[in-house]
């Protein structure tokens, strides 16, 4: 489901690298939930919760630090959207997720696929064609 298509580029190596990886974690929350409801899932799930809430750390500051550099016009607009993504990720983490393993696992799913849609389709690759333009690919 989570599978990386050129159309995702942000023609940024490092970028498009990362959102890669935000891709994984979301094929690891699909291939959880086509277990089924038969199995616990409940530290598959926390583990790539977590694995996901350190990456939006790593990932947002490395964006966001990329476009301060290079005075992106946007940048404040950016780390609202940003800022929305972790505060996703927490309210999820505050769930009593060991009860609603699978409902709680496709809401992830929609909400990655969502932002991929949304925000690299959209934000990024505004700010993707702003640094291309700048020389950094």
């Amino acid at each position: 489901m989570f599978k990386w298509k050129e159309n995702l580029s942000c023609n940024i190596e490092e970028i498009d690298g990362q959102h890669q990886n935000l891709l994984k974690l979301g094929q690891e929350l699909y291939d959880l939930l086509k277990l089924g409801n038969d199995v616990d899932k409940y530290d598959d799930i926390m583990k790539v919760l977590s694995k996901l809430a350190d990456y939006t750390v790593y990932h947002f500051g490395y964006e966001e630090e990329l476009l301060a550099k290079h005075r992106y016009p946007l940048l404040e607009s950016h780390k609202k959207q940003h800022q929305s993504f972790v505060t996703k990720i927490d309210e999820t983490l505050k769930q009593d997720i060991d009860s609603k393993q699978s409902s709680i696992t496709m809401e992830m799913i929609m909400f990655i696929a969502d932002w991929i849609e949304k925000h690299i389709l959209g934000s990024d690759h505004q700010y993707a064609s702003f640094l291309n333009q700048k020389g950094i690919h």
